[in-house]
């Protein structure tokens, strides 16, 4: 036999070896979940290498579970404020482990939902770690043992984002919880030190406070949430203040030493001067990095960015034939429901449609209590592009059902072009501020004016019936072309 034939047969050897779909994908993220479930529907063969949570982050570690902790909190400020609603207060205890334990049924209930969907939709689902071998090509390391080799008419990397452990001297050894670790905890800590003033910082400040932790806040920032417009940074900082959170900003943080759990000590600097911060626990929210390494990119021919994510052009295609990314891993706004428009455009680019991820509308909510919603323009963002633009704004007192459910904190606003009637952003910090956002968005959504929600007949008393009086307020002049109008 010569070399020749040797190498041929060989080849045709390796190639038995490796199974076929028409779509492979890299991480069971929730727009890569239901891409699995949408193409396997469609008649595909499809499989999804997954290493660990079925479904993903969202309904596992992240935001799902997350919010159903948020809600236990609120319960408990609920028992807080009883004689405020006229109900007789009692002593009350918070269970950390039947609050977690609460949250890990309703992961197990999604978990279950997940798996009937697989079993439904045909898609195959293969739990161990996967990795790039060559084009549109992937070995799995099986979890009950065993490997295979994959290759896909197209491939989709989902592979996510994980917290950043930033590199200050000691927080590595003080093992510290990221929201994973959080989610987990079967007991009060004594004193939480978070690290951060974002997202993830502010929800679980806000949760563990009001089980009864004592909290305290660092970062480097100014302002919590400090890339929003200061009226939004200065309500929820006013709003922690008030529950007894506190508050350590523009800090510098030098180094930590201990063990998160048991006693760890932050050492920080500010003002030109040094501190020391002691307390029991350590939560980490300093930032998100792609999970990108170690699964053979390089290998596939697919580049990265200078920050390490997935490089994707506007119809999320890599730099390699027939491969994708969507989510957190492709740069895409870190959220779920982003992910799911990732998806939208991924179907709609193997179908013949012609969506992009250009100039899509993405809004957003943090979670604590009252939330805090955005779609659109920020009054920052609108300034930093020399936009033009008028503002409306009422508090959220004005809202009459606010007024039914004792939750008055916040407010509502909204900016509308300065030569035409389109609405170019809406903010809302308040009771439902999500719930809200959602009606402005269809409606911006829609090319709709403002007028069309201000003349609207809205169900009275709702939250959403607040838009009436923001938008029959009399807007403010926030700018220099407006007032020079108003003045002429």
């Amino acid at each position: 036999m010569t070399n020749i034939e040797h190498a041929t047969g060989a080849q045709a050897l390796q190639n038995t070896d490796v199974e076929e779909f028409e779509l492979v994908i890299l991480g069971g993220g929730t727009g890569s979940t239901i891409a699995a479930w949408t193409f396997a529907g469609q008649g595909q063969r499809v499989a999804v290498i997954e290493r660990k949570y079925i479904g993903g982050s969202c309904p596992n570690i992240a935001c799902l579970p997350s919010k159903n902790i948020i809600h236990s909190a609120k319960v408990a400020s609920y028992f807080r404020r009883s004689e405020e609603f006229g109900i007789m207060k009692r002593d009350f205890t918070v269970d950390m482990s039947g609050v977690r334990a609460r949250k890990r049924n309703m992961v197990s209930a999604l978990n279950g939902m997940y798996l009937d969907n697989y079993k439904k939709t045909g898609a195959e689902l293969m739990l161990g770690s996967g990795r790039l071998i060559g084009p549109r090509t992937l070995e799995v390391t099986l979890d009950d043992g065993g490997n295979r080799r994959l290759r896909g008419k197209n491939v989709i990397v989902s592979t996510g984002t994980r917290a950043l452990l930033a590199e200050i001297p000691g927080l590595a050894e003080a093992q510290p919880l990221t929201h994973i670790e959080a989610l987990e905890l079967d007991r009060i800590p004594g004193h939480l030190i978070v690290l951060g003033s974002g997202y993830i910082a502010s929800e679980f400040s806000q949760a563990m406070r009001r089980f009864g932790s004592k909290v305290t806040i660092v970062a480097r920032s100014e302002r919590l949430l400090h890339r929003e417009d200061e009226d939004v940074s200065g309500t929820l900082q006013d709003l922690f203040v008030d529950e007894g959170i506190d508050l350590v900003m523009n800090a510098e943080i030098k180094r930590i030493s201990g063990k998160s759990g048991e006693s760890v000590r932050v050492v920080i600097e500010k003002d030109g001067g040094a501190r020391t911060i002691e307390g029991t626990h350590l939560l980490v929210a300093l930032g998100r990095v792609p999970n990108t390494t170690g699964i053979g990119l390089e290998q596939a021919g697919i580049e990265v960015t200078d920050t390490g994510y997935i490089k994707v052009n506007e119809r999320l295609q890599t730099t390699a034939p027939g491969v994708w990314a969507i989510g957190e891993v492709a740069g895409s706004p870190q959220f779920t429901h982003v992910s799911v428009d990732d998806f939208r455009v991924v179907h709609d680019s193997l179908t013949g449609g012609t969506r992009t991820t250009t100039g899509r509308q993405v809004p957003f909510c943090l979670f604590t209590d009252p939330e805090f919603a955005r779609v659109g323009l920020s009054e920052k963002e609108a300034q930093a592009r020399g936009i033009a633009y008028r503002l409306f704004k009422i508090p959220m007192e004005a809202d009459l059902r606010a007024r039914t459910l004792s939750e008055t904190r916040g407010f509502l606003k909204a900016l509308v072009e300065l030569d035409n009637d389109r609405m170019l952003g809406f903010a809302a910090f308040g009771v439902g501020a999500g719930e809200i956002l959602a009606s402005v968005q269809i409606a911006m959504s829609a090319a709709l004016p403002y007028t069309a929600l201000r003349d609207a007949i809205l169900t009275h008393p709702t939250l959403v019936e607040g838009l009436i009086p923001l938008f029959s307020s009399v807007p403010l002049a926030r700018n220099a072309a407006e007032a020079a109008r108003a003045s002429a």
